[in-house]
């Protein structure tokens, strides 16, 4: 094995066939079942920027510093720091196709190569970087390859519904409410997922036809959850759980899944184990290869999680183990960001019904094995006393040990020239910054 095909969506959590969602995506269902599927992997932040970047640098959004969206200002300390250098110091030819959201541009980034895209809208795009992927991957590129295909969908705006997906019979995701609304946007979605599958479907079958794929790790992932409230941009698990699969040539769990926890901070050493690469000093995950071989059946006993800039403010930071998680919002607003929630027709619905009249509790302690939708809030019950104050100790000792400028005291500053909506903003397309 030498080479390395990074697949990437934009707000898909793990909305797609192969966890068992009625959402046809055959070549996403194909890659889980000749590789393995992790069915409890979280990102590290559930906003765009944030995400990838703590998979690229294997570190918390907040240590490497992309607190906040990469479009609006935001940006890494160091990006030298961030997987394609680093690679490409190992030998590995860089080569980005389609989407990136760690830099403000491409080029800021360090890759060798970056393939021209073109389309009037993210459809054609993803299909362009499709085809730019393909037309790569057969072109006998240098070995060892690391390449990032990044798509556009799902990310909204949606795609018109296709002819097939008739939402009349279409089940909005938890947590929405079953109206026409909902099943409407769920039916785009799944419309958008759709283009998405077809994508992969292309370049992973440009990379057999080129004889590669028993030479190449196939890495796929989300950035966060679906934007529909309550999801992306949210500490639940529904804004928090991402897809991942792995398939590599003599996979040892291939058609398998792992049940053991990991995190989008665990990608980068993971490589580094498998490609017999001097883990830098700086990473903050654990290697999964453990769990891939048997060795493990978990890693890690406890996961972490934070917002800090969306569109606008919302600082927020969790722990999740096994059974537990801990929530804690650390500003003084107790209402919705709406700014922070994507512009559809779900928001609208919710909106018009009363949803920034509603507040929020500022600590959120669940009990994942009895309440797994994560309703009821145990943190003022006594019987989990002991789990509180255990979990409060994790995130205090987690925020300690990786200098959480939260723990300061005060509002967390943008860097110069960055903007943020105001947390009254009712879009995160309008333009009343704070």
């Amino acid at each position: 094995m030498r080479n390395i095909l990074y697949i990437h969506t934009h707000d898909t959590g793990r909305y797609i066939q192969p966890y068992g969602h009625q959402i046809p995506t055959p070549n996403l269902m194909q890659l889980a079942e000749e590789g393995t599927l992790f069915r409890h992997a979280y990102n590290a932040a559930p906003t765009c920027s944030p995400s990838r970047a703590a998979l690229l640098t294997g570190m918390a959004p907040h240590s490497c510093g992309m607190i906040g969206l990469a479009h609006r200002g935001f940006s890494l300390n160091d990006y030298n720091q961030h997987l394609a250098p680093f690679l490409g110091a190992n030998g590995f030819e860089t080569v980005l196709c389609g989407v990136q959201h760690e830099a403000r541009t491409p080029e800021m980034i360090g890759y060798d190569r970056i393939l021209p895209t073109s389309g009037k809208d993210q459809t054609e795009q993803d299909l362009s970087g499709a085809a730019a992927a393909v037309e790569y991957i057969k072109g006998q590129p240098p070995q060892p390859f690391f390449l990032s295909f990044g798509m556009h969908n799902t990310h909204r705006e949606f795609p018109d519904i296709d002819p097939e997906t008739n939402p009349n019979y279409v089940q909005p995701p938890f947590p929405m409410a079953d109206t026409k609304e909902n099943r409407e946007d769920m039916a785009a979605f799944i419309s958008s997922a759709k283009v998405a599958d077809r994508c992969v479907g292309m370049v992973l079958e440009a990379l057999e036809e080129a004889g590669l794929k028993d030479e190449t790790l196939v890495i796929f992932t989300t950035d966060h959850g679906i934007a529909f409230p309550k999801m992306k941009c949210n500490l639940y698990d529904t804004g928090m759980g991402v897809s991942l699969i792995f398939r590599y040539p003599g996979n040892p769990k291939q058609g398998q899944v792992i049940d053991g926890m990991v995190s989008h901070v665990d990608v980068f050493p993971t490589l580094c184990d498998m490609f017999d690469l001097e883990q830098p000093e700086w990473l903050q995950g654990f290697s999964i290869l453990p769990l891939l071989t048997g060795e493990k059946e978990e890693i890690r006993d406890e996961l972490f999680c934070e917002v800090t800039y969306h569109a606008a403010y919302e600082p927020m930071r969790c722990v999740r183990t096994r059974r537990y998680k801990l929530i804690k919002l650390f500003d003084e607003h107790d209402g919705h960001v709406p700014a922070n929630i994507d512009d559809s027709l779900s928001k609208s619905f919710l909106v018009d019904n009363g949803l920034l009249e509603l507040k929020r509790d500022k600590v959120m302690l669940f009990d994942l094995y009895h309440d797994p939708v994560e309703r009821v809030n145990l943190v003022n019950d006594p019987r989990y006393q002991e789990v509180y104050e255990e979990l409060s100790a994790r995130l205090d000792a987690w925020m300690q040990r990786t200098d959480d400028p939260l723990l300061q005291g005060g509002r967390v500053p943008k860097p110069e020239g960055a903007v943020a909506n105001k947390i009254t903003s009712l879009s995160p397309k309008s333009h009343d910054w704070e």
